[in-house]
């Protein structure tokens, strides 16, 4: 369940015909715009049916988005569900969200249908016109939501100005009959700006404030004031402050006027307080009597004081007083209410079923003393006859904060590292080590007995080589070690197999060279036969006399392509035969007649492989 609720992030919800305008431009931006009636009519038919869907996937689209941005009023805090329905009638705004879902529910089947409608279309008219009815019946659904649309949209400006209340962090809940300061209260302690003026009912809403204490976060809700009367005949504006007063966790801080200047006594102020006192339940309750600059707790008449401390010992209330005109008062307020309530949650989670996981994290053990003997600490004493540090004295140790400041300060003050080196002489703490010396690095000789030590290392190094310290013994292995490495190189060798076979299987119908590494011309050819002692005149002049022509279907069968090209080759000596006699007689119009046949016979055979 969510307790707070971002209500500035809902989408501004279009009129009607905006509405229209959006989806409809949309499609005439997204989808094809050109059709000929020429064309294939299944191209017709997925030109038309590709609009229908476009256009109600975005219906689809937009409504849902409506849907699931507005609050559901079962899934959010039952204060929110509340405060809307006092706000805006819950029946009202379930019944708009309502006939979206069903709108959109509408146009998806529309959708469907004409769809299923327009793979039965014939010609391009008539699937013209199946999309032009679908489109028009999406519209006319959309239309006649032209009312939810704009109550939705009012309801959304409306949302987007209500303060976002938490309903379950630090609350402090002002509440009390109108003009009795309960705003200035607000504008006191927190960094909130509410109008206040000297009439009644300037609140009509809720208003949220924060603050600071202990480190803490607190919100202070500031309510409309409230009437002393029925709950069925109380109005918009003072609801919202049953509502508030009703769900949110929080301390009360019940105000009352003693001086009367509100404009109602305090006998019906603590009458009210009695009417509303059921929804005060297990909440810290403090009554606030405000405006003691104009008259003090003790200045009211006995009756009036009777009932203050009627609430006060029956309802276990905790009475203050303050005055925001002079400030008396309000931070006393403030520290007692939020103590309270600290005090009130904390009581609260000690009551629960967690309580016991979080005890176990904080349990302090105390040690049980073994016997009776006394065991008082023990301080030395020459830590107790140690002076103390008092920066005033002349002769104190002189710490590196005091040269500090004797020196410049910080950023002036540079820290010597080296006056605590222990040398053999100490004047050799400052002195600069170089680096070379005579030619020779200077590291070289730090160690005056260095090379005696890396002659011992080496002959340490060898008598362990010799020792047999860096030979591994070889593992004795079980019967189980043995078995399991077996296993092993079995997998090991049936995976290498599956690979081989793998890659053989998938190599099996390619070439073993590529072609360009298999060309062959004729002349390569008839010397490949006539070193086999094969006469290769024929095949040479067949060869010259075949041409190869394209298919346009690589799949056509092998039988038929050769049985065909045997008799276009023998057709093709025939009429070269006769065309070469026809040249020698000088014979043109046979010529001709002879062209025109070939001709022919070409577009057959072009016709054919087509």
């Amino acid at each position: 369940m969510t307790s707070i609720y971002n209500f500035k992030k809902i989408t501004p919800v279009p009129t009607g015909t905006d509405f229209l305008d959006i989806i409809l431009s949309k499609t005439q931006r997204k989808t094809p715009t050109v059709i000929h009636a020429n064309f294939a009519i299944s191209r017709i038919r997925n030109f038309y049916m590709r609009k229908v869907k476009f256009t109600q996937e975005n219906f689809d689209e937009r409504l849902k988005g409506i849907l699931d941005e507005f609050p559901k009023l079962d899934d959010i805090h039952p204060f929110y569900a509340d405060l809307m329905n006092v706000l805006y009638d819950k029946d009202h705004y379930k019944l708009a969200l309502g006939q979206m879902n069903t709108a959109r529910h509408l146009i998806d089947q529309v959708g469907k249908d004409y769809v299923r409608l327009l793979k039965f279309g014939d010609s391009l008219y008539r699937c013209k016109q199946l999309k032009k009815a679908a489109l028009g019946r999406m519209a006319t659904i959309m239309r006649r939501q032209k009312d939810s649309l704009a109550y939705l949209e009012q309801v959304r400006q409306h949302l987007a100005r209500l303060p976002s209340i938490d309903p379950n962090t630090r609350t402090l809940l002002v509440c009390g009959y109108p003009n009795v300061g309960k705003s200035s209260f607000m504008n006191k302690i927190t960094r909130a700006d509410v109008d206040v003026q000297p009439y009644a009912f300037t609140t009509k809403s809720l208003f949220v404030g924060h603050m600071d204490y202990k480190y803490l976060r607190w919100q202070v809700i500031d309510t409309p004031g409230i009437l002393d009367h029925p709950l069925e005949n109380r109005n918009t504006i003072e609801m919202q402050s049953i509502t508030a007063l009703a769900h949110l966790r929080c301390a009360v801080l019940y105000f009352v006027d003693l001086s009367e200047r509100c404009g109602y006594s305090i006998k019906e102020q603590i009458a009210l307080f009695h009417s509303i006192k059921p929804l005060f339940a297990n909440k810290p309750v403090l009554l606030v009597v405000n405006k003691i600059d104009a008259m003090k707790i003790e200045d009211i008449s006995t009756e009036d004081r009777a009932l203050l401390d009627s609430i006060v010992e029956n309802d276990k209330v905790e009475l203050l007083g303050m005055s925001c005109y002079t400030d008396e008062g309000v931070m006393n307020v403030k520290q007692s209410a939020c103590d309270r309530l600290l005090q009130s949650r904390v009581d609260a989670k000690m009551k629960g079923h967690k309580i016991n996981d979080i005890l176990n994290k904080i349990h302090l053990t105390q040690p049980v003393p073994r016997d009776d003997n006394p065991r008082l600490p023990h301080i030395p004493t020459a830590a107790e006859q140690k002076p103390k540090y008092d920066p005033k004295d002349p002769h104190r140790v002189m710490l590196e904060r005091d040269l500090e400041a004797a020196e410049g300060g910080a950023g002036v003050f540079n820290v010597d590292l080296k006056k605590k080196y222990m040398l053999e002489n100490p004047e050799w703490k400052y002195d600069v080590i170089p680096e070379i010396w005579e030619g020779k690095n200077v590291a070289d000789f730090i160690d005056s007995d260095i090379q005696e030590q890396l002659d011992e290392l080496e002959r340490e190094e060898e008598r362990l080589e010799a020792e047999g310290f860096y030979q591994s013994e070889e593992e004795e292995m079980n019967s189980e070690d043995e078995a399991l490495e077996a296993t092993a190189d079995a997998i090991t060798e049936h995976t290498r197999l599956t690979r081989i076979t793998a890659r053989l299987k998938t190599t099996k119908n390619r070439p073993m060279l590529p072609k360009t590494a298999i060309k062959r011309n004729v002349s390569d050819m008839s010397d490949h036969l006539e070193k086999m002692g094969l006469d290769s005149t024929e095949a040479r002049a067949r060869s010259r006399g075949v041409k190869r022509a394209r298919s346009v279907s690589r799949g056509e069968s092998i039988a038929r392509t050769a049985s065909m090209a045997r008799q276009s080759c023998a057709d093709q000596d025939a009429q070269a035969l006769v065309l070469e006699q026809a040249w020698q007689r000088q014979d043109r119009l046979a010529v001709k007649e002879l062209h025109a046949v070939v001709e022919n016979e070409g577009r057959r055979k072009k016709r054919f492989w087509k």
